[in-house]
């Protein structure tokens, strides 16, 4: 029996040490425009899942969806967001599609995470995604009304909507 287990954790060392020789010698493709599969898809979307459940602040959103918080968080969004999770004119993005993963596109498929794991996501980004963290651009009061806006995009006001769909000023 002890040969046995012995047997297993030699097995168990050699697919590690495998796995980390194939990886550190540049045999597994790491560019954008090949397909994922599906394993590496299921590992990815699930460590994240898990560690953004673990990391997110128990809280709730503090702000109330007024129409003043949502074109708030309208304005946010469009100025920083729209270019990659696109927007009520432009529901899927050009530049959202070519990232791997894509961007989700939010008029397409609303987010259906708890408002503190988008608060989460927002402020802290996700590694290797293209999802940058937006703490040292926006305050933790502004990242919340664009959660508000995020949590409510199925009945946003008719003001929200023309907010939206308003040019994105020019940025330096």
């Amino acid at each position: 029996m002890q040969k046995f287990l012995w047997g297993i954790l030699f097995t168990l060392v050699v697919i590690v040490i495998g796995a980390f020789l194939v990886v550190r010698g540049g045999y597994f493709n790491f560019s954008a425009d090949t397909e994922t599969s599906p394993l590496e898809k299921k590992i990815a979307m699930s460590a994240m899942d898990k560690s953004t459940e673990r990391r997110a602040p128990q809280t709730s959103d503090p702000l109330q969806p007024t129409d003043d918080t949502l074109i708030a968080g309208a304005r946010l969004y469009r100025d920083n967001c729209a270019g990659c999770h696109g927007d009520p004119t432009h529901m899927a993005t050009q530049l959202g599609d070519s990232f791997n993963p894509p961007a989700p596109q939010f008029w397409m498929d609303a987010p259906d995470m708890p408002e503190n794991e988008n608060f989460y996501i927002i402020k802290h980004g996700v590694r290797w995604t293209g999802m940058p963290s937006w703490n040292k651009k926006l305050s933790d009061a502004q990242i919340w009304q664009v959660v508000t806006l995020l949590s409510h995009l199925d009945k946003l006001p008719d003001s929200v909507n023309q907010e939206l769909q308003k040019p994105a000023p020019a940025s330096n």
